[in-house]
């Protein structure tokens, strides 16, 4: 069967993978948000992450007309699945979007979901408003099947082609053209997955991992804070053993590794289970931006400089290098932690769009014209490209003499350069 491929969400999953498909299929893009469709159609990527190129040579239409999905056969969910301010599932944009699939959906169709949820999210919570919505009946008039997304903002050497894809259909059969479907694009290959549940836990237990291992190394950090020990020092002699993981401490924001965990501590709980290491692993987490904004006091008050009243530059505010995206970002967490103690804070980043952060954050960006002669306290907080090649003495140029520079990141290796401010990483 030669299906026509709809992908529901053009954000920075949706949007790759439907332009692979229309390298090789007809493909509709749906997004409810019709700005974002305008700059598709201009082969402008919202997410910053594709250039014009890539959508060069794709038999695709971007659309917000529901109507125009009813020629497709072949649907994919990939919208976000956020979390509430109580850190609960947030499954509103998966609902709308089930709901909009059941009212184009025509017998011998298949919906995949892409989108990060809980074990049992699909079946239980998903295709129930698919059957609703169209008076179908799943597995007899239409099948489904789960897809984890595996996309890497910012990564340009692995793109969604290059990473091996897990599938899985509600029956051997439809696994089995769930699998053809995604093998036509995905070049390193497919991993088809005995069933839904086994591939939505797949997914949701890589960040858990990340995020646990990454606990502990900030756990760390923390520890050897206080000891007065750098604690890259000891990674860098640990990792002289072969099966030592090197996870670095850091700041744990974005849509992935700092949500998804919540998904899987909701569905436990509600198995009557109490997730003790995830839960634990959020909280230290989550613990961070309050740790380092107390640090950057305390490097201050040994110099004789009193936190209140003090200026502070942040460089970086996205959630990870690279990117432009601002979602969950912890970045701004620690500018409010920072406030909160005192401190005259300005940031700046060469990604982020100034717009999108005050109306997000209510924080205004500064620009290289409009930074101060020099600050009491340089946070490097992301390891953006333009600050990992800098020369350690251009962060030096902009602090005090009795000032401190805070590498979030670690990026400056040769800081023993630094001999006019006090220095630590991370």
């Amino acid at each position: 069967m030669r299906h026509t491929i709809a992908v529901i969400g053009l954000g920075y999953v949706g949007l790759p993978i439907a332009l692979e498909f229309a390298k090789k299929f007809k493909v509709v893009g749906f997004d409810i948000n019709s700005d974002r469709i305008a700059q598709m159609r201009r082969h402008k990527d919202p997410s910053k992450e594709l250039p014009p190129s890539a959508f060069e040579g794709c038999d695709i239409t971007f659309t917000d007309k529901v109507n125009d999905l009813q020629e497709c056969s072949f649907y994919i969910v990939a919208v976000p699945t956020p979390i509430g301010s109580t850190n609960s599932p947030n499954l509103k944009p998966l609902i709308s979007a089930s709901k909009i699939v059941g009212q184009v959906l025509s017998k011998g169709d298949f919906v995949v979901y892409e989108s990060t949820v809980y074990p049992g999210c699909t079946e239980e919570d998903c295709i129930p408003i698919l059957e609703e919505e169209s008076g179908l009946t799943r597995t007899v008039d239409f099948n489904f099947g789960y897809s984890p997304e595996r996309i890497n903002p910012g990564d340009k050497d692995r793109t969604i082609c290059d990473i091996v894809k897990v599938v899985s259909g509600d029956t051997e059969q439809s696994s089995a053209m769930i699998e053809a479907v995604y093998k036509s694009i995905i070049t390193a290959g497919v991993h088809v997955a005995p069933t839904v549940k086994v591939a939505e836990a797949s997914k949701v237990i890589e960040n858990a991992q990340r995020d646990m291992n990454i606990a502990f190394a900030n756990q760390l950090a923390m520890i050897f804070e206080r000891m007065d020990i750098d604690t890259q020092s000891v990674f860098e002699a640990a990792a002289t053993k072969w099966n030592f993981s090197p996870f670095q401490p850091g700041l744990v924001g974005g849509h992935c590794i700092g949500v998804d965990p919540y998904y899987l501590i909701d569905k436990a709980q509600k198995l009557d289970l109490s997730p003790k290491l995830i839960l634990s692993s959020r909280e230290t987490n989550e613990e961070v931006p309050r740790f380092l904004a107390q640090k950057l006091a305390r490097m201050l008050k040994s110099r004789d400089v009193d936190a209140n009243g003090a200026k502070v530059l942040v460089q970086g505010v996205t959630f990870k290098e690279n990117v432009s995206d601002i979602r969950n970002s912890k970045v701004f967490d620690l500018i409010t932690q920072l406030k909160q103690i005192g401190f005259d804070v300005d940031a700046i980043d060469p990604h982020a769009d100034p717009h999108e952060v005050e109306a997000e954050y209510g924080v205004k960006l500064c620009s290289l014209e409009s930074l101060r002669d020099q600050y009491q306290g340089v946070v490097i907080a992301v390891a953006h490209d333009e600050y990992v090649s800098q020369n350690p003495l251009t962060f030096e140029k902009l602090v005090a003499q009795n000032g401190a520079i805070m590498d979030i990141k670690g990026i400056c290796h040769n800081a023993h350069i630094l001999a006019g401010c006090e220095y630590w990483r991370m």
